[in-house]
């Protein structure tokens, strides 16, 4: 037990630990998602997640310990969003008449994604912090991190919500869209981009390249919105 506890003091110090912990919990989950024939109840994001906090917690491993090793995958994440202006770009001409429909459908999205959970957060007590933290769910990380600070929540409680907010998007987003009848991919991707953000909208790749290039427009201009929206209505509802 003294050998294996100092070799992993050893591993433990080096970055590829860390960053090969990341790349081996993400394949076991994908594995388990492909062997599902892609249920979305077993989502790979989820999984890894699960793997990779049971490992930290066990191993007495701190956050900051492992992203030092896994911020690479970090860095990815700029490259990988940039590339979903591929498939957009496939659907350039219907995108451009489907503009207005676009923009009126992502506004009201994000009006109607910040004030229910608000809304929700408020008759179960919750605390101003708590409200201004939950509010920004569904905008991807780093934008609802930087809206949450600018307002006065709590940026770590925030990323917790955003990716909570994503994976259950991606896992329970198509049986939602089916059970309300909406069939057109184009509507299915801009329903899942602005309520799930990144991980709805890999879900909805996976799904229908169509639906996967209209997520992720969504989850761009409710980015913005996001942005732009939720001071106004913040001060509107608690102008002290």
């Amino acid at each position: 037990m003294k050998n294996l506890n100092d070799i992993w003091v050893y591993l433990s110090a080096s970055p590829l630990l860390h960053l090969t912990l990341t790349l081996i919990a993400y394949q076991a989950g994908l594995a388990l998602y492909r062997r599902s024939k892609l249920n979305p109840l077993l989502n790979p994001v989820l999984i890894s997640v699960v793997i990779i906090v049971s490992i930290l917690a066990v191993t007495g491993t701190s956050y900051e310990t492992y992203f030092d090793g896994a911020k690479f995958v970090h860095f990815l994440l700029g490259p990988a969003t940039v590339a979903l202006a591929i498939p957009l770009y496939r659907q350039f001409e219907l995108v451009r008449r489907s503009a207005l429909a676009i923009c009126c459908s992502v506004i009201a999205g994000s009006l109607t994604s910040m004030l229910s959970a608000v809304g929700v957060a408020w008759l179960l007590g919750g605390s101003v912090v708590s409200l201004i933290s939950l509010a920004p769910k569904s905008v991807t990380t780093p934008v609802a991190m930087g809206i949450s600070a600018q307002l006065g929540g709590l940026p770590s409680l925030t990323a917790a919500l955003v990716i909570l907010t994503g994976i259950l998007g991606a896992m329970i987003g198509t049986f939602i869209l089916n059970a309300v009848g909406v069939k057109d991919w184009a509507s299915r991707g801009v329903a899942m981009g602005t309520a799930s953000h990144g991980i709805g909208t890999a879900r909805a790749l996976q799904v229908n390249e169509l639906a996967g290039a209209f997520s992720g427009l969504a989850m761009g201009l409710n980015a913005l919105a996001t942005a732009l929206l939720l001071p106004l209505v913040w001060k509107m509802l608690f102008p002290n």
